[in-house]
């Protein structure tokens, strides 16, 4: 199989609930912080996100979808999340929390579904792109196509 033609878990779930979305890949490149993958894209990095895996004082774990260049206002986050203060996990943890390695986090997907914000942002694009779960792989979606297949909530969560 052509890697143009392979999907990932993402995709495979995206396409079992019906949702629509176009695939992105950028294989042939040393692209790895997502501003390099925006840029390999051709694509605006406000408007490529990024997922984040953090962990409450409650002991409880969060998912954060931000634009590649921006950061997670930890104040803000734990405020979303309901929490007294947020931390972002150990990148040791992600794999066995998540089923994805760092770099191919996806929000969708994951062993067990956390609660998932995004940043308010998004609304600005017709679509937005992030990790289709595996190295190489976006995809790119609407916010309410997006809502067929994920839970989330659109808070202000950047610095």
């Amino acid at each position: 199989m052509k890697k143009t033609d392979e999907k990932t878990n993402v995709m495979r779930l995206l396409d079992s609930k019906k949702v629509k979305y176009e695939k992105h890949l950028y294989v042939d490149t040393d692209a790895i912080s997502g501003v390099e993958i925006a840029e390999v894209l051709h694509q605006d990095p406000n408007h490529v996100f990024k997922t984040l895996v953090t962990v409450g004082a409650s002991k409880n774990y969060y998912v954060f979808m931000i634009p590649v260049e921006r950061e997670l206002d930890l104040k803000k986050a734990a405020r979303a999340a309901g929490e007294k203060n947020i931390v972002m996990i150990k990148q040791k943890e992600l794999l066995p929390l998540t089923g994805y390695i760092h770099g191919g986090c996806s929000p969708i997907g994951m062993k067990k579904q956390f609660p998932t914000f995004t940043d308010a942002t998004a609304e600005n694009f017709e679509t937005i792109l992030f990790s289709a779960g595996k190295i190489g792989y976006q995809v790119e979606i609407t916010l309410e196509e997006l809502r067929k297949a994920l839970n989330f909530e659109l808070v202000d969560l950047t610095v």
